[in-house]
């Protein structure tokens, strides 16, 4: 199963991806995100784990596989037989907006159940935190 969202934001790219990668504040902004323990210490990089409570959700633990300062990262979690992969992209439309990408999928023996059981949460879930994001960039870039 595969999930996709995505949001024009009316600020910088910078403040998008200040936002974006200081994860243990997505609380504050997203719906989606109930408590947030960042695993390891510095910014976020490739490597980085980070604990995700979500409603509905068990916790997670998430690392990131790939990371392009500025621009995007992913990062995976792996829980009973399934391999979930989220991507987090910037694409500049202007020098004071972006476009922001959210993407899930899902992989593994169990993929087909676990994405039938939980594709209107993850749909839902997606939306909270581009819309979260859009909120809280757009608030700070005044």
């Amino acid at each position: 199963m595969r999930a996709e969202e995505s949001v024009d934001i009316a600020a910088p790219a910078e403040v998008v991806w200040a936002v974006w990668t200081e994860v243990e504040r997505w609380p504050e902004w997203s719906g989606s995100v109930s408590r947030v323990r960042r695993l390891d210490e510095g910014p976020l990089a490739v490597g980085s784990r980070t604990r995700l409570e979500q409603p509905r959700l068990r916790p997670a633990v998430w690392r990131v596989t790939e990371l392009d300062p500025e621009n995007s990262f992913v990062w995976t979690a792996t829980s009973g037989g399934v391999t979930t992969v989220a991507g987090h992209r910037i694409v500049p439309a202007a020098s004071d907006r972006v476009r922001a990408e959210l993407t899930i999928e899902h992989s593994g023996l169990l993929a087909p159940l676990v994405g039938w059981l939980v594709s209107s949460l993850t749909r839902r879930y997606l939306h909270l935190e581009a819309a979260g994001l859009k909120r809280r960039c757009e608030s700070l870039a005044g």
